[in-house]
């Protein structure tokens, strides 16, 4: 006989099954942030250190997570089968269709330089090694794309967690290995978001959700190369799994119901009751730690997790009133929460100060409010008794839930007339704006379109989420948002309340400014974390609601699973149809030959010039980190590509002084042909992203890639 969701005689359950799979993506993740955070400021970060200790935090993590889990998730061994299949279906595809981006011409190669030095060196920041250039020289210079020129060494731009992950698959694979994290991690994010479906929709409804979600074009872009979006849409789902399991432990302690595995014969069930609401605890500990660590990963985790914070603070204040059971999970959730953060803001501050300091104009406001919200939501706990009757009156106004309801479809119809309401521009004020502006006008060319650079094309921003999921989806999202904050106001469905909370607040924020360069599939990653899988979740319960309703109506079982078919139909087709226009296309292929070849014709003992400007922003990293040479670039006045001959002449000499052979690198022969003769290092042909602006991608652009080099001969 089964007990619970533990089959004595035949293993766990395939509920329990996955219920697990779902919550420890993000728990292995946490423990491996942690342990590498610490041992990466300690300048420690190696193999023999990090793989025990992180493994070891990840496990104890896990334990403390997992260990006599309640049921959550009720699901037969077809529907768990399925939604495993969706994640290894998702990896399989990714890796045969993934990227390879190594040469740094946008953010994923960052990344993954990134990494590469944290594999090879294991400690920030990365030293000028000036003495392989003969000492300082006024001509020097270290920085480059994506890599900060700071405080008398090259600071990497970006937070440190993604690539502390993807340093892992380095580690075990060089750069074939780092190549495939991507892919891994967007089966687990298929695994993370289909175990809260199950848990708040349905497990029936999971493997549906699943492939929405998998075969989206945003998730298939950022599941091929190394993005930040997809570990954070893991630590951000992974702790919305990890509280609603938080309080059905709660529920498990106090009622005595769920348990996971049965209770061991001679053991009182008082005991394991008061074991139930003491992991309950360590739980929303949990959560609010993953919450926390996923400013690690994208500093833009602090705007998503604030409705954690407020979401605490509520569950403090019911406490405090003598509320719902739930209350005892506030302050947890707040001191983990507190510690991820922290761990995130320290990262930012001691390992990525200069992309505080290029972000500040919208670091500085997100802090102010962060701070805010903190000091609102401490005041509102410490003042809940005085505040909790007329809180009481207000929400049993009859007019209330509907009218917040309506506030919902309203918002979205704002965003829906926002092209005809308005035009999003900015006007250039600093270097970087202009840079982006001069981009922006020549892919409007390119689209064959008017030139106006100061366009954001922000007030598309509903529109791109149209393109990506369609119209059906959108619509059936709007509406489970609707009902569901109309339920919350009524005080029903508590627990759908902070899903809601962290779905509704950052797709309002990241639909009403993007803050990305408007090109697709490029800005399609701005709604890859919360805003595709968040709506992707609505959408599904909106459908089930159909269904659900078709039945009170009376319909019988044929119209009902005519309303299901069409509505599978109508949430897979348009994000298919979307998605296979480049879905199928490679983009950025053969870097990791290229690189590796261009490696193998550096000489030894070499020291690297860089004397040409796009060559020196794509390879500088490439070729100091990739390769294991010491690279500088030679300054080049403003309006120039290429720097002084004297410059260069008085370089060389000093390399040789050192003992070194001076090797120069330029995108064209005749650039290097006055300093000696010329081998092309670097011949690449692949393709690119499309850069549309005003239509969803459908294809790709070819790209080229040259690289020169040359050993000037001894006086």
């Amino acid at each position: 006989m089964r007990i619970g969701p533990w089959d004595s005689a035949r293993g766990p359950t395939a509920g329990r099954v996955l219920a697990v799979l779902s919550a420890v993506p993000a728990l292995l993740l946490a423990g491996w942030l942690l342990a590498g955070f610490t041992l990466l400021m300690l300048g420690w970060f190696r193999p023999l250190a990090a793989l025990p200790l992180g493994l070891l935090v990840a496990a104890l993590l896990c334990r403390y997570g997992l260990r006599r889990l309640p049921e959550t998730v009720e699901a037969t061994a077809g529907q768990t089968a399925a939604v495993v299949a969706v994640a290894l279906g998702s990896a399989v595809f990714n890796t045969v269709f993934g990227s390879e981006q190594l040469i740094v011409r946008r953010d994923p190669a960052t990344y993954a330089q990134y990494a590469v030095w944290l594999a090879e060196h294991g400690s920030l920041p990365i030293p000028y090694q000036e003495a392989a250039f003969g000492g300082p020289d006024p001509a020097l210079r270290f920085g480059s794309m994506g890599f900060y020129d700071f405080g008398g060494a090259v600071v990497p731009q970006f937070m440190p967690g993604p690539p502390m992950i993807q340093a892992l698959g380095h580690w075990l694979g060089g750069l074939g290995g780092l190549l495939l994290v991507p892919p891994l991690l967007g089966a687990l994010a298929v695994l993370v978001f289909s175990g809260l479906v199950a848990r708040f929709v349905g497990a029936r409804w999971a493997p549906l959700a699943a492939l929405v979600f998998a075969v989206s074009l945003p998730i298939l872009y950022t599941s091929r190369t190394t993005f930040s979006e997809i570990p954070s849409l893991i630590m951000l789902f992974g702790g919305l799994v990890l509280i609603h399991d938080a309080r059905a432990r709660l529920r498990s302690g106090v009622m005595g119901l769920g348990y996971l595995p049965p209770v061991p014969s001679g053991e009182r069930p008082g005991l394991v009751r008061a074991a139930q609401a003491y992991g309950a605890v360590a739980g929303a500990d949990l959560a609010g730690l993953v919450f926390g660590l996923a400013v690690l990963v994208r500093i833009d985790g602090l705007r998503d997790i604030l409705p954690v914070l407020a979401y605490a603070g509520l569950l403090i204040a019911m406490r405090r009133v003598g509320g719902r059971q739930e209350g005892r999970l506030g302050l947890p959730l707040l001191c983990g929460l507190a510690v991820g953060t922290g761990i995130g803001l320290a990262a930012a501050y001691f390992l990525s100060r200069p992309y505080l300091t290029y972000l500040g104009g919208s670091v500085r406001p997100l802090l102010a409010i962060c701070g805010a919200v903190l000091l609102l939501t401490l005041a509102a706990a410490a003042l809940a008794p005085v505040l909790a009757p007329f809180l009481r009156r207000a929400v049993r106004l009859r007019w209330l839930p509907e009218v917040a309801a309506g506030l919902v479809v309203l918002a979205v119809a704002v965003f829906v007339a926002r092209p005809w309401l308005q035009t999003v521009i900015r006007i250039p004020v600093t270097p970087e704006d202009a840079l982006n502006a001069a981009f922006i006008q020549r892919t409007q060319t390119d689209n064959g379109l008017a030139p106006d650079p100061t366009r954001l094309y922000y007030e598309e921003s509903l529109y791109w989420v149209i393109w990506y999921l369609g119209i059906p989806a959108v619509a059936l999202a709007t509406m489970a948002a609707a009902l569901l904050t109309r339920r919350l106001v009524r005080r029903r469905g508590f627990g759908w309340l902070l899903p809601l909370a962290v779905v509704g607040w950052t797709t309002f924020a990241t639909l009403l400014l993007p803050s990305i360069t408007p090109d697709h599939p490029w800005a399609s990653r701005r709604l890859v974390p919360v805003v595709i899988p968040g709506l992707a979740l609505l959408s599904v319960w909106g459908l089930r609601w159909v269904r659900d309703k078709a039945r009170r109506l009376g319909y019988g079982r044929a119209v009902q699973r005519g309303l299901v078919v069409a509505g599978v139909l109508l949430l897979l087709v348009p994000p298919v149809v979307t998605s296979a226009g480049v879905a199928f296309t490679p983009v950025e292929r053969g870097e990791r030959a290229a690189v590796e070849a261009m490696c193998a014709a550096l000489p030894a003992n070499a020291s690297a010039l860089i004397v040409e400007r796009v060559t020196g922003d794509r390879l500088t990293q490439v070729v100091r980190g990739t390769c294991g040479v010491p690279t500088a670039r030679v300054f080049y006045r403003e309006g120039a590509d290429i720097p002084v001959p004297a410059d260069v002449d008085r370089l060389v000499g000093h390399i040789r002084a050192a003992g070194r052979v001076p090797v120069l690198l330029a995108v064209r022969a005749d650039q290097l042909a006055p300093y000696g003769e010329p081998v092309q290092v670097m011949k690449l042909r692949a393709r690119q992203d499309e850069r549309s602006l005003v239509d969803p991608p459908n294809g790709t652009w070819s790209m080229a890639v040259d690289a020169w080099m040359t050993v000037p001969p001894a006086s």
